[in-house]
């Protein structure tokens, strides 16, 4: 699904990501820790060609991110609030949506039947735009957009940060049950280390930029691991 070869990331003398090689499955549920600055983003940010690799490449299912655009169509992702469209109401931004991955006004209610619990009663038909609601539910959004047109691949960075902890049991049931029904890969960024290593079967740590630990086993072998690290 993802390699990814030589890949580094240097602004001026200062080197941020440098990882040889990294291969994710198909279906896989992959997480990724780290401290502040380890290049967790950054990484998320070079797999979707919002920033050039200083070296190296990105393939999604053997395309190169950089040179081709077929990988898009089976991408789907959600990073910070800039992904959002701010000016418009989550009814008109999801209606955008639509159109831009070809769906019928059925697809979309179905759609947005799938996220009905996650959403809350706090996201459709509330005539507010997207900018002035909170940061959970702008996330709740997101979360949601990542997930149109079905994609094979799905990123999401932090998605477990401001969200109560009800829309975090839900978002884990959605993950899980994409992952089992649909065989979605999954690439999560997060600081939640009991989230992430229920969910995730294979967790890789970076630490400025470099990858320290490609963890796999048991939740319990996942979080020790992870624990003694954070703790040293």
């Amino acid at each position: 699904m993802i390699t990814i070869n030589s890949l580094k990331k240097a602004y001026e003398e200062t080197t941020v990501l440098d990882i040889p090689e990294l291969t994710i499955s198909q279906s896989q549920c992959f997480g990724l820790v780290g401290n502040n600055g380890a290049g967790k983003t950054t990484l998320l940010r070079l797999i979707l060609d919002l920033i050039r690799a200083t070296t190296g490449e990105v393939q999604i299912e053997g395309e190169n991110v950089s040179k081709g655009e077929s990988w898009k169509k089976i991408t789907g992702a959600y990073l910070d609030d800039h992904m959002l469209l701010g000016y418009l109401t989550p009814d008109e931004y999801f209606d955008v949506l639509r159109k831009v991955h070809k769906m019928s006004d059925a697809d979309l209610k179905l759609h947005n039947e799938r996220f009905e619990n996650f959403f809350n009663g706090e996201i459709l038909g509330q005539k507010k735009y997207i900018r002035d609601l909170s940061k959970g539910n702008k996330k709740r959004v997101g979360i949601s957009a990542a997930f149109f047109g079905n994609p094979q691949l799905v990123l999401l960075d932090e998605p477990f940060e401001s969200l109560d902890p009800s829309s975090q049991i839900r978002l884990k049931k959605i993950v899980e049950k994409e992952k089992e029904e649909k065989s979605t890969t999954f690439m999560i960024s997060s600081h939640d280390l009991d989230h992430v290593t229920e969910i995730c079967e294979r967790v890789v740590l970076l630490e400025k930029g470099l990858i320290i630990q490609d963890i796999s086993g048991t939740r319990e072998d996942k979080f020790e691991a992870l624990n003694i690290y954070f703790s040293g």
